[in-house]
């Protein structure tokens, strides 16, 4: 997949701005940009020191295209690993698009998608895990993601498994060694130290893959199913929380009959609510249809919010079984799911009446106190909104993440290392059993196999171009 061609791409979003990066990588790249480039102390590009900046105009057939900087990288100090332009002009698109296609006449070609961060690797510049970091970094949106891609980037991740992998290796060259000498009877690998490496390398990859259920939400946004029957105040909430109007809010009974989703970042951890049509029977076909993705909703769901009206069930003594019964449901169908049970509308209702109606929740929460919360709020007059963002952030373990411990988010990473763990699983049972080397050889190769996927020591063109398929041009 190298390729010695020079490539160019807009490396800034495209559209006006106030300027615009053009990146230019390839050996010819500072040659072809100092031919059109007209420095205003007549520097020549190619003579200038590796991270520079100057000052010029790029000249098409004699005319000005525009006034930038140009920072010079040359080889291998560069991102890439090969010699590096990056223009700085005004951000014109007008100006852009003549700075590239005149670029493009004199034997540049457009990038391919990721195809600079594709070089760093291929150049040694980082290894594919941190590339791939590369991509998260640029799509995190909230500060979790953006810490958990920035650890992996600079190596965190890819340092602990090449760590692992490289004792590995040395045991299993060891091994390896003893099959030379079989007729001899000889170890040349302690068999001890060996127990001790299998039995460390399971436990950092039992901690890793369980860090994937954390760090997939993380990075994708931890949704958040907001259920109850019409009219309840699902719609006000979602407004009262994104401080906004996002969902019609109306006193007709059924007026949500499609979920609504949008995302809200809380103290760094994005959450994605989902506004749901109200729970009921209904001779409404198209609110029947809204009914039944409500439940699809609540399976897909990492957290649930159960809502209901105090002022209603205040007033209907039959009402609070009847939410009970609701919230049992629930906790049986989904039984390791957070739920948070909210009264609505607290502005509406009498201190005594309120407090008759939480006994009774509280009371049937006494079997399933894992994992529920009960609140009080008025979403209308936005009471008791922090304590529910409190409680949503209790729900998300991010001890690990406060601990800056590896987290895993790409999900090639957790089936390399699922695949690895099984395979180092059955070296331990294979010494458990006495097994010959050239057996527990077999299941060892397979392990660094699988733990060279994640890191990049062992790739295939179709695995690479699957990666950086991904990627945005000029990345």
């Amino acid at each position: 997949m190298i390729s010695n061609d020079t490539i160019i791409a807009l490396a800034t979003p495209s559209g006006a701005g106030a300027i615009a990066v053009i990146r230019i990588s390839g050996k010819e790249a500072i040659s072809i940009c100092d031919a059109h480039f007209k420095s205003v102390r007549g520097k020549c590009l190619v003579n200038q020191a590796t991270h520079t900046i100057h000052l010029g105009h790029i000249i098409k057939h004699d005319k000005v295209l525009d006034e930038v900087l140009v920072s010079v990288f040359k080889n291998p100090n560069s991102y890439t690993g090969e010699n590096v332009v990056e223009i700085s002009c005004h951000g014109s698109p007008y100006i852009q698009q003549e700075i590239i296609q005149l670029f493009l006449r004199v034997g540049c070609r457009i990038a391919n998608p990721g195809e600079f961060t594709l070089r760093a690797f291929l150049n040694g510049k980082l290894d594919l895990s941190q590339a791939e970091a590369v991509a998260d970094l640029i799509s995190s949106d909230n500060e979790a993601s953006h810490q958990i891609a920035m650890q992996q980037m600079r190596g965190g991740f890819s340092t602990e498994i090449k760590a692992l992998r490289d004792e590995l290796l040395n045991f299993a060259s060891l091994i390896e060694l003893e099959l030379d000498f079989a007729e001899e009877d000889v170890e040349f690998a302690n068999r001890d130290e060996f127990k001790d490496l299998i039995q460390r390398i399971v436990k950092v990859l039992k901690h890793l893959i369980d860090s994937f259920a954390i760090g997939n939400v993380i990075k994708n946004g931890i949704p958040v199913a907001i259920v109850g029957e019409p009219n309840v105040g699902k719609s006000t909430l979602l407004n009262a929380l994104f401080n906004e109007e996002k969902a019609i809010v109306s006193a007709i009974a059924g007026t949500t009959r499609d979920a609504i989703e949008d995302e809200l970042n809380i103290s760094g951890i994005g959450f994605r609510f989902i506004d749901t049509a109200g729970i009921r029977e209904t001779q409404d076909v198209v609110e029947s249809i809204g009914i039944k993705k409500t439940f699809e909703k609540i399976t897909q769901s990492q957290v649930v919010i159960y809502l209901f009206d105090a002022n209603s069930v205040g007033n209907n003594s039959s009402a609070v079984d009847d939410i009970v019964v609701e919230i049992e449901k629930i906790k049986h169908k989904f039984p390791d799911k957070p739920l948070i049970i909210v009264t609505n509308k607290i502005d509406k209702i009498d201190e005594d009446k309120l407090s008759v109606i939480s006994k009774s929740v509280e009371k049937s929460l006494e079997t399933f106190r894992t994992n529920t919360v009960f609140l009080k709020l008025s979403a209308k007059n936005k009471d008791g909104i922090d304590d529910l963002k409190k409680s949503l952030l209790q729900f998300v373990n991010t001890g690990a993440l406060r601990n800056n411990d590896t987290i895993i988010t790409n999900s090639r990473h957790y089936d390399a290392l699922l695949k690895a763990l099984e395979e180092i699983q059955k070296v331990q049972l294979g010494m458990n059993a006495n097994l010959s080397g050239d057996l527990l050889a077999i299941d060892i190769r397979q392990a660094l196999y699988h733990f060279g996927e994640i890191t990049g020591e062992i790739t295939s063109d179709d695995l690479l171009g699957n990666i950086f398929a991904n990627f945005c041009i000029g990345k």
